[in-house]
């Protein structure tokens, strides 16, 4: 996005070209008075559509209650069986939904109009994030709150979280991949921390890990009555901002010339968004994506009603499309999951995969602005090969001190001399119950944070993003998908099972990533929007399997989902073993590739590369390499982005001297995640990927602050 502070005109023109090109051009122009007859057209089918699937909703249910019923019930011939039916769960549903709707449809609006960027959403902007921790917070402390105050604290919780992100962000105004990244990163860091809560207080917040999904099953009113007046309030709000956010959508400076308060506007604006997506959590739990789907349909049927544009139509249009949204994933997922399961499987699951949808829509219309991306050794200085030995040797050194430690340490402390008559095999039978659970898990997180290092250089180095990793791409999102499906749907399968699974959908879920974003060149831009936009789709489908197929065994998937060596043997170490000593030696031997490959698109060209077919092969090393690590302990974040923009650090940008560097720092990052989690509340534990997300999520944010100045 152009925020250069140049003169209005300009610094409207680019705007709009910007919103055009991800097909939102809706805050580009001035408003045009509208001819009331279309536009009315317009909301009397919205109206429609959102009343025929209120109709289908009411007739959908466990008990076998029809149409019918409801007809003779409305003309007073019912025995009053489908009236407590109606009244008890059918009716609060239906009023949930269309009260989330409301409030996430126009709470998009706002959002994408102050950050003046399509993609800003509740989800993009952490707003969710945020509220749903405060949730479960209050959960986890045990006490009873009444709604308001607890709406009060989700509201603090999403506005700190937003804040962050647009901070991050500039705004919204330096591009939507910078928010995307940012959001997702303060995303991760505050899921991480719901997820600790989660596993660590079982008993405390059950039900809230189908809840967190975001679910409008009700029983009674209550909620509904008592939220409903909040929603009311912040519509009217938004309303009145109205004619401030069409003179905001001029640009900053034509505002100010026209009487308006930027500043002030832009944080009302945000309150007023952040109030009704809070009041939405509190309702339903964080339903995925509402508030990016519903704007973004608004304005594109905006786009095709002249003057639809203005923020007094355009709002009550998002609102009324989130009702459409959040009613039509309801009706279909009871359609598809009828009976219980359209109970039990949360209706934000649809709405997060419509959502992934949307989002890889609108990366793929993302224009290309020259080169893909600065390079992965931007801003690093030259190291010297002495130093580089040294570090090696310094880091060699520390991984082995970690492994050390983590055999020693756990719910039991060891000696190690307990470990040296272990491995002579002259063990008393605790001490080798205790290395025989131990040992595997030690050696699992030290070849898994090997893995995801290697990874992570290597899709930087071909990417050419130093934010860019296997998790933020949908690698580990699609081989989550692919092991937890073996791990549900066929007991008892052998590890191999599980690996070929595993790469199965890391391969297929960043092959469809890559083609995606692929338009006569690699655009990293598009690869990390839709890499975001697949993980969030990948993660959806994943808590729908376990959801649907192991309900009662919540705490597996927490576990999985998290990242944890918890019940690993020595055959779930064999796999990334192998894989890792047949890419390693691949990257090795392409580190001279690599590093022209994160130069620019035409460079390694000229010095003779054949570039699609070597990328093409370092992107399968990667998958092979990430979908692996999640064999090992499961799906863990930013261990691929941390130990390679570390190692860049400390030995420079080359990739023969990067490679080694990368891997001991995951491997070291990984293995003390790992013992912390096991020892920090022991016997209790914490997931490692939770562990390192908590790590690795700040650093990104750090990452991003100190390139807030820049592209």
């Amino acid at each position: 996005m152009t925020t250069a502070q140049g003169r209005t005109g300009g610094r409207a023109t680019a705007l709009a070209g910007d919103a055009g090109d991800l097909g939102d051009d809706a805050t580009a122009s001035p408003p045009v008075r509208r001819p009331p007859l279309r536009t009315g057209a317009v909301f009397a089918a919205a109206t429609v559509l959102a009343l025929v699937l209120a109709a289908i909703h009411l007739t959908q249910g466990t008990a076998a209650v029809g149409l019918s019923d409801i007809l003779r019930a409305l003309t007073g011939a019912d025995d009053g069986s489908t009236s407590a039916v109606l009244v008890a769960s059918r009716l609060p549903r239906l009023l949930a939904g269309v009260l989330v709707g409301l409030a996430l449809g126009a709470a998009g609006a706002a959002l994408q109009s102050v950050a003046r960027n399509p993609l800003a959403s509740p989800d993009t902007l952490a707003v969710n994030a945020g509220g749903y921790l405060a949730v479960v917070t209050v959960a986890v402390i045990g006490f009873s709150l009444p709604f308001y105050l607890s709406g009060l604290l989700a509201f603090a919780g999403g506005l700190a979280a937003s804040g962050l992100v647009l901070l991050l962000a500039r705004g919204g105004g330096s591009g939507p991949t910078r928010l995307i990244l940012a959001g997702a990163a303060t995303t991760l860091a505050l899921s991480s921390l719901t997820s600790v809560l989660l596993v660590l207080f079982q008993q405390e917040t059950l039900g809230l890990f189908a809840w967190g999904s975001g679910s409008i099953v009700q029983s009674g009113t209550r909620v509904v009555t008592l939220a409903a007046p909040v929603v009311l309030a912040g519509l009217v709000a938004l309303m009145l901002l109205a004619r401030r956010l069409d003179l905001l959508a001029l640009g900053d400076d034509a505002a100010r010339v026209l009487g308006i308060d930027v500043r002030r506007t832009r944080a009302l604006a945000v309150v007023v968004a952040v109030a009704l997506s809070a009041a939405a959590v509190t309702v339903a739990g964080p339903i995925g994506f509402v508030g990016l789907c519903a704007p973004v349909l608004a304005r594109l049927v905006a786009r095709t009603v002249p003057g639809m544009s203005r923020h007094a139509t355009l709002i009550p249009l998002a609102a009324l499309v989130g009702v459409i949204v959040v009613l039509g994933a309801d009706v279909l997922l009871r359609v598809v999951l009828p009976g219980a399961y359209g109970v039990a499987v949360p209706t934000g699951i649809i709405t997060t995969v419509f959502g992934a949808v949307t989002l890889v829509a609108l990366a793929r219309r993302l224009r290309d602005s020259g080169p893909a991306a600065t390079g992965s050794s931007a801003s690093v200085r030259a190291r010297t090969g002495q130093r580089a030995v040294i570090v090696v040797a310094l880091l060699t050194v520390a991984v082995l001190v970690a492994a050390v430690v983590a055999v020693l340490l756990g719910d039991r402390l060891l000696l190690l001399g307990d470990v040296g008559n272990w491995l002579s095999g002259q063990a008393g039978r605790q001490v080798s119950f205790v290395l025989d659970q131990r040992m595997p898990r030690v050696l699992a997180a030290l070849l898994a944070g090997a893995a995801l290092g290697l990874a992570g250089t290597m899709v930087q180095a071909v990417c050419r993003n130093p934010l860019a990793e296997p998790s933020l791409l949908g690698v580990t999102a699609g081989a989550g998908l692919g092991a937890v499906s073996v791990i549900l749907f066929v007991p008892g399968a052998s590890v191999w099972l599980l690996s070929g699974m595993a790469t199965l959908g890391a391969l297929v879920t960043f092959t469809t990533v890559y083609l995606l974003s692929y338009r006569g060149g690699l655009s990293s831009d598009r690869l990390v929007l839709m890499g975001v936009g697949m993980s969030a789709g990948m993660t959806a489908l994943t808590t729908l399997a376990v959801v649907v197929s192991a309900p009662w065994n919540v705490n597996l998937a927490l576990t999985w989902l998290s990242g944890s060596t918890y019940g690993r043997t020595m055959s779930h170490i064999v796999p990334v073993a192998v894989v890792l000593l047949l890419v390693t030696p691949l990257a090795v031997s392409r580190r001279r590739e690599m590093d022209v490959l994160a130069l620019d698109e035409d460079t390694p060209r000229t010095l003779g590369v054949d570039v699609e077919p070597t990328r093409r092969l370092l992107l399968a090393g990667t998958v092979l390499v990430a979908a692996a690590a999640v064999c090992a302990v499961g799906v863990v974040g930013f261990v691929g982005l941390v130990a390679p923009h570390a190692a860049r650090a400390l030995v420079g940008s080359r990739n023969g001297r990067v490679i080694p560097v990368a891997m001991l720092l995951g491997a070291l990052l990984v293995s003390v995640a790992d013992t912390v989690g096991r020892t920090a509340i022991a016997p209790a534990q914490i997931p490692a990927g939770l562990v390192t997300a908590l790590i690795g999520a700040p650093y990104f944010v750090w990452l991003l602050w100190r390139q807030r100045g820049g592209r």
